[in-house]
């Protein structure tokens, strides 16, 4: 109960201890509030405004939808203020950023806000205002305790099309026209939305206003030797090139309603069509209508269109375009709280377990299946900064973990208990309790005949079971363990063959929301880096969310792996450019042409990349030496349990070390422990063996 002095006493009945209140008013109290006025300067685009978001419930609780527009300065419209009541006596972090804030399609529905550009700096601003009222400048956008830190949005409401032009199977424009069969042309696309009548009724904010405000058309244009990313068109359009992937981004609200026309020049534009031509050597146009994409239910694909001359009735030609549709997640809002799509905190060379303790199928190692829970905390065991595993789908959109597209099947002959049939089944065909049930082997078994593992009859322990679902995978290896996902996705070889056999796969958009929201959801304090061989795949990734980055995964050239068709995938050269072009953490390149240039690696990390490598070669302890002596941000090897005995991962180790910092300078001039500063009861001491592998082993994210 409550005394006089408003302290509770204690009352016992039936054994159960309560508290009881006295009768008597008492208010709660209120916690006390300033006023601050912020004050930031920036340029903006008509229509764009400068908004803040951050940790306060007055600020957004980091919600873009709910941050707090500013209001542009009437003498200058460069500088944008806004006055916030704020708890006071409490830090509060926050962020500037720039886009638009468009109306809801409903009438009691969240404002519909674009992101354009946004501060994303590790720490971001603080206020903790101890006075009533309180002005605080916050300079130039974008430039915090004098770092320049910003990046562009992602996807929150409104679609991204990609159309490219290309040469990865044939030239991308066919001329049946005589006259112009020895042409080489320039070409360059125009937007437009398609008009429809406005109802009087209608909110003045109506689609086809929405589209000319919001709607962007850039072009990037990627080769070998180097790139050109976000621009606008010259007058008469760009030249095709072999050598070179075209590709126009096109920014809407409005992605169903788009007119998308192609015009053509002859490449020589001194040489009149028609006399009197406002633009000489225009030839003719090919129209595409973004319906057409919903229309047939694919968000990628290939589109043939019919070139049109001058005279309309007329056809000269075809023009083969690729697209992309990347929509925002469904179901899903990113927050704004951090972001790590382009950080990368520089340290030594960092260790990563090759599908946990290493592949199943390379030599010496056999004990521990390959991307399983068992494998997982093995190479955690051991000292791994990072485990690399694949995800792709079942059945039932179960985002689960296992390397191959394909699975074997075993099944009895009847009435002979000594040999098995094997049939080869997608992964993606089975539901995910069908995959626990399963007794597989590798697809190389086929090849075989040593079927042993599939006669025991054994029950397998659940930490060594096969297709553990991702969420398992979140649940039992400990925060400390980064994760390098490996997005699993189909590619096709220059030959025109297909991974596993599988021509089709699941639709990009959904296959992505499906793993980003479960890696959202789960991801917590864990360092996570997503990797993927397809260009496509990357470029989702950025663009769908902003917490994590992606590294391109390239073969490069190889002797050991077939050509693939896409461009993009050729050489790490054009992996390079293609991970510059899209803003992306940086690439994953094959060891097996890193260690014919391995001037590729400081090259790639003086544009601002981070380089990992992976291979077979990287199994061999004399590569790892020299590709660590090169700088290189991380290996993806097998034998990181054989390399190394039990020991804490660099990040634990930091982690010590920062605690360690309290300890006086006495205490560390006294500790003999050489490995680290720190007291060896903060770390524990290893052999030189062990310490030489440590020093040299790591980079990575930062979520602290």
């Amino acid at each position: 109960m409550w005394g006089s002095d408003n302290k509770p006493i204690a009352c016992q009945r039936s054994g159960i201890a309560l508290l009881v209140f006295r009768r008597q008013s008492f208010s709660v109290p209120t916690m006390e509030t300033s006023q601050v006025t912020l004050a930031v300067r920036g340029e903006t685009s008509p229509g764009e405004v400068i908004a803040v978001v951050g940790s306060c419930e007055a600020l957004g609780s980091w919600s873009h939808q709910k941050a707090v527009i500013l209001h542009p300065d009437g003498n200058d419209g460069y500088t944008w203020t806004k006055t916030i009541t704020v708890p006071k006596g409490v830090v509060s972090k926050y962020r500037y950023f720039k886009g638009f804030f468009l109306e809801s399609k409903s009438a009691d529905g969240p404002s519909q806000v674009i992101v354009n550009m946004w501060e994303t700096h590790h720490q971001p601003r603080t206020m903790s205002p101890t006075a009533s009222y309180l002005n605080i400048d916050d300079g130039q956008f974008g430039i915090h305790n004098g770092v320049n830190c910003v990046d562009s949005g992602w996807l929150t409401c409104q679609t991204e099309i990609r159309l490219r032009l290309h040469y990865s199977k044939v030239s991308p424009v066919s001329i049946t026209k005589k006259k112009f069969k020895k042409s080489r042309f320039r070409i360059k696309l125009t937007l437009e939305g398609i008009e429809e009548e406005d109802d009087e009724e209608e909110n003045e904010l109506s689609p086809s206003s929405w589209h000319k405000m919001t709607s962007t058309l850039e072009i990037s244009m990627i080769s070998a030797n180097g790139y050109k990313s976000r621009h606008s068109q010259p007058e008469c359009g760009y030249a095709l090139e072999p050598s070179q992937w075209t590709e126009y981004s096109i920014h809407t609200m409005d992605p169903d309603n788009l007119e998308l026309t192609f015009e053509l020049f002859e490449e020589d534009l001194g040489e009149h069509v028609v006399q009197g031509d406002a633009h000489p050597g225009h030839m003719g146009t090919a129209c595409l209508l973004s319906s057409s994409f919903l229309e047939n239910g694919k968000d990628s694909g290939v589109a043939t269109l019919p070139i049109m001359g001058r005279n309309a009735r007329q056809t000269i030609g075809k023009v083969r375009v690729d697209y992309l549709v990347i929509r925002p997640i469904q179901g899903l809002q990113c927050d704004m709280s951090s972001s790590f799509t382009k950080y990368w905190k520089k340290r030594s060379t960092l260790d990563v377990g090759h599908r946990g303790a290493g592949s199943t199928q390379a030599a010496k190692h056999h004990r521990v299946r390959e991307n399983t829970i068992a494998s997982f905390k093995s190479a955690a065991n051991h000292g791994a900064a990072y485990i690399e595993f694949d995800v792709h789908l079942s059945k039932d959109a179960v985002p689960i973990v296992y390397h191959d597209l394909t699975c074997c099947i075993s099944t009895k002959k009847k009435n002979d208990k000594t040999s098995l049939e094997l049939i080869e089944v997608p992964v993606k065909d089975l539901t995910y309790d069908q995959l626990q049930l399963l007794k597989l082997a590798h697809v190389t078994a086929m090849k075989g005949s040593d079927h042993k593992d599939l006669l025991d009859d054994e029950e397998e322990v659940d930490e060594h079971q096969p297709f553990p679902s991702l969420s398992q995978i979140f649940q039992a290896i400990p925060e400390h363990v980064g994760f390098n996902i490996e997005l699993k996705w189909i590619s096709q070889m220059k030959d025109g063959s297909w991974d596993g056999n599988l021509s089709s796969y699941f639709n990009m958009n959904t296959f992505l929301d499906i793993i980003l929201s479960c890696v959202l959801q789960k991801g917590g304090k864990r360092r996570i880096v997503f990797s993927c061989f397809d260009p496509d795949i990357c470029t989702m990734v950025r663009q769908k969310q902003n917490k994590y980055p992606i590294l391109f995964l390239t073969q490069g050239i190889s002797d050991k792996y077939p050509e693939l068709m896409d461009i993009r995938c050729q050489t790490t050269q054009i992996a390079v450019s293609f991970a510059q072009s899209e803003n992306i953490l940086g690439i994953s390149a094959h060891t097996e042409e890193l260690l014919k240039h391995l001037n590729y690696i400081g090259e790639a990390q003086a544009k601002g990349l981070v380089v990992f490598s992976w291979g077979d070669d990287n199994n061999d302890h004399e590569t790892r030496r020299t590709l660590r002596e090169q700088g290189i941000d991380g290996l993806i090897y097998d034998r990181i349990c054989e390399d190394q005995g039990e020991q804490p991962n660099i990040f634990q180790v930091e982690e010590q070390h920062s605690l360690g910092e309290v300890i006086t300078e006495e205490t560390l001039k006294s500790s003999t422990c050489s490995c680290y500063s720190i007291s060896c009861s903060m770390a524990p001491c290893m052999d030189s063996k062990t310490r030489a592998g440590s020093a040299e082993s790591d980079s990575g994210l930062s979520s602290s």
